[in-house]
């Protein structure tokens, strides 16, 4: 066999190896990781990796290990500098959320940079075991895959015949914002048997009226507890003739774990399911109330 045979047989051998079991070349197990979004970091410790972490994006904050290791930037630039003198052999980066031309110029670095796609519920346990994979943590993250594939299926049954309920999911107030199908959140509202009366906006986040929000005719509010409750409440309430206003269903939800894509999302669907069922049944109540208001008074007969 020649020599070029020969390292054309190892090529080969490498590739197949590669597809059945992620062991060869790049593939090997990372023991120094960079994340380039809160949620990569999260990931990585729910597969049992976070001692391999010597860097992560400002923001990362659980779990509270994460806060003491070096800071790389933002959502917005990242410190090139400071990422090679991690010496990193592995980078994760969040599809769709990174921009390409980062994670071109971390590649053009001699960087390993792979990216996590998350977009729906069920990709979570996806990213999970690929994580795992790329880490050598591949049995803690079956597991955690399994776990939160049984959760995922026990909530869904749950809410499964809820009655359908239309909802809003509010950022800020000046101006408005909601969020179209397209967002995970539009998709944890659906599962709790919310309808998302803004599933049609053109882009996955867009300001909306005053008077969009009023001829949406929601049922209920949800917003991020970080936002001012106070303007959300204000806001609601100078529209007087809405049904929010009538009956304050206006709730507060954690928007940390809706907004990153781990096993913590199934808290916020948990969450959001229960504030859905506290609008029915105050929903319910008002109807009750207004329509024994509503019922005339029966007459009585003289004596």
């Amino acid at each position: 066999m020649t020599v070029s045979q020969r390292r054309r047989m190892r090529s080969v051998g490498c590739g197949l190896l590669l597809a059945a079991s992620l062991a060869c070349g790049n593939a090997q197990a990372a023991a120094r990781i960079v994340t380039l979004s809160p949620h990569l970091a999260e990931l990585v410790c729910a597969v049992g990796a976070c001692s391999q972490l010597v860097g992560v994006s400002a923001r990362s904050d659980y779990p509270a290990q994460v806060r003491s290791i070096a800071q790389i930037g933002d959502a917005f630039a990242v410190n090139l500098e400071v990422i090679l003198s991690l010496h990193p052999d592995l980078v994760l980066a969040w599809d769709g959320g990174t921009p390409p031309d980062r994670v071109a110029r971390l590649r053009a670095l001699g960087l390993r940079v792979e990216l996590v796609s998350a977009r729906k519920l069920d990709d979570v346990g996806t990213a999970l075991q690929q994580v795992g994979t790329w880490t050598g943590s591949g049995e803690i993250a079956k597991q955690a895959a399994q776990a939160y594939r049984a959760r995922l299926a026990a909530l869904r049954a749950r809410w499964r015949n809820a009655s359908p309920i239309r909802v809003v999911y509010q950022i800020e107030t000046a101006p408005a914002y909601s969020i179209n199908r397209d967002s995970p959140i539009s998709e944890v509202i659906s599962v709790c048997g919310g309808v998302n009366v803004f599933a049609a906006l053109s882009t996955i986040a867009a300001p909306v009226s005053a008077e969009a929000m009023l001829a949406a005719a929601p049922d209920v509010v949800l917003y991020g507890g970080e936002e001012n409750s106070h303007a959300i409440w204000a806001y609601w309430h100078r529209l007087s003739s809405s049904t929010v206003a009538r009956n304050d269903t206006l709730y507060a939800v954690n928007a940390d774990w809706l907004g990153r894509a781990t096993p913590r999302l199934l808290d916020g669907v948990d969450e959001v399911c229960h504030a859905l069922d506290q609008a029915r049944e105050r929903l319910a109540v008002q109807a009750r109330e207004h329509s024994e208001r509503s019922a005339p008074r029966a007459a009585t007969e003289p004596n």
